[in-house]
C-alpha cells in the first residue's frame, strides 16, 4: 500500500537527531549507568500549587469539552503575561491555547505557508522545524548561524535568501540548540526585512523566560510588527510542565480565527483541568521561574568552562536556555563519532549537532537538565574520554 507524500516531508535529518538518545535508552535497559544529557527536560517538579489546582479542577468535574482555542480566562492571563514580559499589549482574542508550543508552531505554520512558498529559518535550528515546514508543502530555506560569531545570524545571508516566493521567516531566541540570544539590533534588522518584503515573522520564544544575559526582545513588540508576527511559547520549560502540553500562539485576530477552524477538526480544545492548572502557573509560580533560571545559569557556569578547557573541545557560555553547544572539531572526530564513542566508552549520552543542521556538524548539544552532581560526573567522564583521545586531555588556559 502507498502512503501520501507527507510521510517523506515529515522525515529527514531532524528525525535522525535522536538516534543517540534511543541507543542510550537501550543501553540503560541493560543496567548500564547512563547519564542522559540529550533531552531538554527540566529536572524540576511542576510547582505544587499548579498540581493542586489541576486536582481541584478535576474533582470539580472540569473534565468535559472546553472552548476550542482555550478558556477566555486563560487566554486573558496569557495576554497579560505576554504584555508584562514583552511590552506588547494584546487581547485575549489574539491568543490561541494549544497542546504545547510544538502543536502551536505546527498549526500556525499551516495557516501561513503552503506549496510553492518558501520559509526561511536559521541553521542550526531546532530539529522539528524541517518537518513543520515540510508538512505545509513549503520549501525550507536555510541561512547560517555562524559559529565564529557565537552562532549569531548572518543578516546579509538572510537578506540574500529572500525571494518573491518567501512567505515566512522563522526565528528562535534564546536559541535551541546553540543557546545564543538575538540582540535588539538583530531583531530590529529582521523586523525591517519582514516589513520591507511583506513577510510573516514567526518567533519561537519557548526559552524567553530563561534568558541570562539580557532581557528577551520579542519582535512583536517592535513598531509595525504586531500585524505580521506570530509568537509561539509554552509553560514547558519555564514552569517544568513538559508533560502537561500547554502552549500558545499569539498573533493577529484573523490568525486566531483560522486556528479555531483548524482546531475544530484536529485538537478540539485542551482539557479544562489542565487549563486551570496553566492559569495557576501563570498567576502564582513566578518565583519558581526565577529559581529555574538561576539554576540553569549556575549549571551553565559549571559545565561550559569545564568542557572549554579540555583538549579537542571548546564551549562558549550560552546566553539563555538549558543547553550548551560544544565544539568538538579539534578532537579529530565527527559529532556522530564523538557522541557514539562517548556513549559506548563512558555511558554519557549527548546529541550530535548534525541533526540540527549542516552548520552544527562538529558540535554537540548538552542538556543542563540534570542535578549538579550528575553534571559533575558527566563532565568527569567526558574529560576521561578526551584524555584517552589525546593522551593529555586538558589544554592550557587561553589568552
Amino acid at each position: 500500500m502507498r502512503f501520501s507524500t507527507l510521510t517523506q516531508r515529515v522525515a529527514g535529518r531532524g528525525a535522525e537527531a535522536w538516534r543517540i538518545h534511543f541507543l542510550a535508552t537501550q543501553k540503560a535497559r541493560t543496567g548500564a549507568d547512563v547519564i542522559f544529557l540529550t533531552v531538554g527536560e527540566p529536572d524540576f517538579d511542576t510547582p505544587p500549587p499548579v498540581v493542586e489546582e489541576a486536582v481541584r479542577s478535576m474533582r470539580a468535574g472540569n473534565t468535559h469539552y472546553t472552548d476550542i482555542v482555550g478558556f477566555p480566562r486563560l487566554r486573558q492571563a496569557i495576554a497579560e503575561w505576554h504584555e508584562k514580559t514583552t511590552g506588547q499589549k494584546v487581547g485575549a482574542d489574539q491568543v490561541v491555547v494549544a497542546a504545547g508550543a510544538q502543536n502551536a508552531l505546527f498549526s500556525a505554520m499551516q495557516m501561513l505557508a503552503g506549496p510553492g512558498d518558501e520559509v526561511i529559518t536559521p541553521d542550526p535550528r531546532y530539529s522539528t522545524y524541517e518537518a513543520v515546514v515540510g508538512a505545509t508543502g513549503a520549501t525550507l530555506v536555510s541561512v547560517p548561524l555562524l559559529p565564529e560569531q557565537g552562532f549569531h545570524l548572518d543578516l546579509q545571508a538572510l537578506k540574500a535568501a529572500i525571494t518573491p516566493r518567501t512567505r515566512v521567516i522563522l526565528i528562535n531566541s534564546p536559541h535551541n540548540p546553540t543557546g545564543a540570544a538575538l540582540r535588539r539590533a538583530e531583531v530590529e534588522a529582521i523586523a525591517a526585512l519582514a516589513q520591507q518584503h511583506d513577510l510573516w515573522l514567526v518567533s519561537d520564544e519557548v526559552y524567553a523566560a530563561l534568558s541570562f544575559e539580557a532581557p528577551h526582545v520579542s519582535p512583536a513588540s517592535l513598531p509595525g510588527m504586531a500585524e505580521r508576527t506570530v509568537v509561539v511559547s509554552s509553560l514547558s520549560k519555564s514552569h517544568a510542565m513538559t508533560g502537561w502540553r500547554v502552549g500558545w500562539a499569539i498573533g493577529p485576530v484573523e490568525l486566531a480565527r483560522h486556528l479555531h477552524n483548524l482546531f475544530l477538526c484536529m485538537l478540539y480544545g485542551s482539557p479544562g483541568f489542565i487549563q486551570d492548572a496553566a492559569l495557576a502557573a501563570i498567576r502564582d509560580a513566578s518565583g519558581e521561574v526565577e529559581t529555574m533560571r538561576e539554576t540553569y545559569r549556575r549549571r551553565r557556569d559549571l559545565v561550559a568552562p569545564w568542557l572549554d578547557r579540555l583538549r579537542g573541545l571548546s564551549c562558549r557560555l550560552p546566553d539563555g536556555g538549558m543547553f550548551c553547544m560544544v565544539d568538538c572539531r579539534e578532537s579529530g572526530l565527527t559529532s556522530q563519532e564523538f557522541a557514539l564513542r562517548l556513549l559506548e566508552e563512558q555511558s554519557v549520552a549527548i546529541l550530535p549537532g548534525d541533526g540540527f543542521g549542516h552548520q552544527a556538524e562538529g558540535f554537540l548539544r548538552i542538556s543542563l537538565g540534570l542535578p549538579d552532581e550528575q553534571l559533575v560526573e558527566a563532565c568527569r567522564r567526558i574529560e576521561a574520554f578526551c584524555q584517552r583521545l589525546s593522551g593529555a586531555g586538558v589544554r592550557r588556559a587561553r589568552g
